[in-house]
């Protein structure tokens, strides 16, 4: 594991973390990656029932470090360093599990776009939300013009992006950026006590009823359809019958159950 980036296990609920401290908890491309391992074996974890995402220090997550991406010529740029970063956000954002932002610090460009993969953000007062790409000459690559545009609404997105408006927590907040706000320090808990709410909901019930939400909101594609099909007949008779048959080397006999 990267050590930037950490697993912290406390019962059912993990505690994802950036450490990254010197940095703002920026993202370079070995971040990324340990980002997306972590989120595959969370995901694989059947002890874990709720994920907060959060970062060490000060900050939430500064976005993308400048200097692992502005060197990069165009080719690595965009099937290296965007493609990567969206499997790793999508990663997140397709957790079984209820994931929970606590934001304790700014959320700029990348850091707004890995909040966006969040089901539910608690904000700490001080922090701030924001899409600086295109002040820097560059477009929001890991989603942030699609995810946070379906989650959080185009025109607030547009408002970030196109005319670089900056939010408080409480602006945040009244225009459905995060859920609930709270005083400086006290996300953590906050996030850890709406984490043990929701590791005591019927596990299976919650992990499908995210995946129905995922596929209302265009964020999965095909794969909640498959994924709810092949579980509903995964127990059936047929299913046997088809299998029984295989093995026997004959004609099966469906039922229909």
């Amino acid at each position: 594991m990267n050590p930037h980036v950490k697993i912290e296990r406390d019962g059912t609920v993990a505690i994802l973390r950036l450490d990254r401290t010197a940095k703002a908890n920026a993202l370079d491309a070995d971040i990324v990656a340990a980002l997306h391992a972590a989120c595959l074996a969370l995901d694989r974890d059947e002890a874990v029932r709720c994920v907060i995402l959060t970062g060490s220090g000060g900050a939430f997550c500064a976005g993308g470090d400048i200097e692992a991406w502005s060197g990069l010529d165009p080719r690595d740029f965009a099937l290296r360093w965007v493609r990567d970063g969206h499997a790793a956000f999508d990663a997140l954002a397709r957790l079984r599990q209820p994931l929970i932002a606590a934001i304790n610090g700014h959320a700029l460009g990348g850091g707004l776009e890995l909040a966006a993969c969040a089901d539910l953000r608690v904000a700490e007062a001080h922090a701030k939300f924001g899409q600086p790409e295109p002040g820097l000459g560059v477009v929001a690559g890991w989603s942030g013009t699609q995810r946070a545009a379906r989650r959080f609404g185009a025109s607030v997105i547009r408002r970030m992006t196109l005319f670089g408006e900056v939010y408080t927590a409480d602006q945040a907040q009244a225009l459905g950026l995060v859920d609930h706000v709270v005083a400086e320090g006290e996300g953590l808990a906050v996030a850890r006590k709406l984490a043990a709410r929701a590791a005591t909901r019927a596990p299976l019930a919650v992990q499908l009823s995210k995946l129905a939400i995922n596929a209302a909101e265009g964020e999965e594609g095909a794969r909640p359809l498959d994924v709810l099909a092949g579980g509903f007949v995964a127990h059936s008779s047929d299913l046997r019958a088809g299998v029984e048959a295989f093995r026997g080397k004959r004609k099966p006999e469906f039922e229909g159950r």
